[in-house]
């Protein structure tokens, strides 16, 4: 079924990829020569580079040939995206253009009626026979060629360009904008969450909530140091980083991740596992976030003065033998106080409700990252982004600060969500 599948999967690409070319190649060039052979090559080096960028992610390739392969490979993944979204709403203008340059296209040319040849002339007995020559008058008249018909084939090339330079204008701002609002960093967005459980003295405590960073082989130090100087901007009581910082082991990004050691809030920062760090060694980087200062959360928890704080790993670590167990991080607590969960996935919410969890503070989801991708994620989660209740427990879901593959997010902005605990006894 894998092998099936992934037969599949390729001929799809091929086949997308075959309609992208021929729509902003083929059809935009006059006949085979130079365009259309760089056009070609251009669709053939890309694609490769955008297959071995994920390879070389996911099998571990020197981090020098990632980096190489990141950048060109994964942005070429967003624009051939838009590409083939811009260039399918253009076959519903395509007739309509067509139709509206015919109509304003010079008149056909009236083809004359048919007119009778003229009867043989006797020639007289000895008289010379003379041909009729090769050019002069004839009287049969010439038929006009229609001026509408000659200009068919230009006319064709006309409106495939118009579709073409339109869809690729299209795709690269978009992705262009998006990018940009991945690389200038996350902006700050802000939340109020009242528990009913939460005392007095705790209310307007400030967590900061980061998830879904992404360090890698497109995101490295300075997004990292962006991210940090940003979460310190607001001043928060506790920072939680609820997984997914890292796609690449220590080795490679440990100096990536270096700047996190100067996150500071009255209260600490906490780390808990996302399913990316189970593909980049999660053990090493639970150890590495802890020598930076981050307080890691494996199916723990931490009694602070006015609630509980309570972390579990991610659903991804299952296959290692170090998946979430909600009875160790919460089983024994005192009911009685408010209690706060980090879990990287919205879907552990079902065992947040029945371990009795005031609010869980979540990622994963991107927020679907690049529409219309977030039609999907909604599918596959609970709660695709932002706050909603569950029974008496509240799920926050931030959109993440990074991204994983393109470095880029359309219709789903980064942020980094300030949560502000309100008491209702206040």
């Amino acid at each position: 079924m894998v092998i099936v599948f992934l037969l599949v999967a390729v001929a799809a690409l091929v086949g997308l990829h075959w309609y992208v070319w021929r729509r902003l190649v083929r059809d935009t060039t006059a006949g085979p020569g130079l365009a259309r052979r760089v056009g070609t090559v251009v669709f053939v080096a890309l694609p490769v580079m955008m297959v071995a960028a994920l390879a070389a992610e996911r099998g571990g390739a020197p981090f020098w040939l990632q980096r190489t392969l990141a950048w060109p490979g994964f942005l070429w993944l967003a624009l051939f995206m838009y590409l083939g979204l811009a260039l399918i709403a253009g076959e519903l203008v395509r007739p309509l253009l067509r139709r509206f340059l015919e109509r304003r296209g010079p008149a056909e040319a009236p083809v004359p009626p048919p007119v009778p040849l003229r009867k043989a002339e006797t020639v007289p007995a000895g008289a010379p026979e003379t041909a009729e020559p090769a050019t002069g008058t004839s009287d049969t008249p010439s038929v006009p060629a229609s001026p509408r018909l000659l200009a068919a084939p230009s006319r064709r090339l006309f409106v495939s360009r118009v579709v073409a330079g339109a869809a690729a204008a299209t795709a690269a701002g978009t992705v262009g904008y998006g990018t940009y609002g991945v690389v200038r960093g996350p902006r700050v967005k802000r939340v109020t969450v009242p528990l009913a459980k939460l005392p007095r003295g705790a209310h307007g405590f400030r967590i900061a909530v980061v998830s879904d960073i992404h360090l890698g082989p497109v995101l490295g130090r300075g997004f990292a140091q962006k991210v940090v100087d940003t979460i310190n901007s607001t001043q928060p009581d506790l920072i939680a980083v609820v997984g997914d910082l890292v796609d690449g082991s220590v080795k490679d990004l440990g100096p990536a991740a270096a700047p996190l050691a100067q996150l500071r809030a009255r209260h600490g920062a906490f780390f808990v596992t996302g399913n990316h760090e189970y593909f980049s060694g999660a053990e090493q980087w639970v150890e590495e976030v802890r020598r930076l200062g981050l307080r890691p959360l494996e199916n723990a928890r931490v009694e602070l003065p006015d609630f509980d704080l309570a972390g579990v790993n991610d659903i991804a670590g299952e296959s290692e033998g170090q998946g979430p167990d909600f009875t160790k991080a919460l089983g024994d607590r005192d009911t009685s106080r408010a209690s706060v969960l980090l879990a990287h996935q919205p879907v552990q919410i079902h065992d947040a409700v029945e371990h009795g969890v005031d609010l869980q503070l979540s990622g994963h989801t991107h927020g679907g990252q690049l529409w219309p991708g977030n039609f999907v994620a909604d599918l596959a989660n609970p709660t695709l982004a932002g706050l909603e209740r569950y029974g008496d427990t509240q799920l926050y879901v931030s959109r993440g600060a990074g991204a994983w593959g393109p470095p880029t997010r359309v219709g789903a902005p980064s942020d980094i969500t300030v949560v502000e605990l309100a008491s209702r006894q206040a």
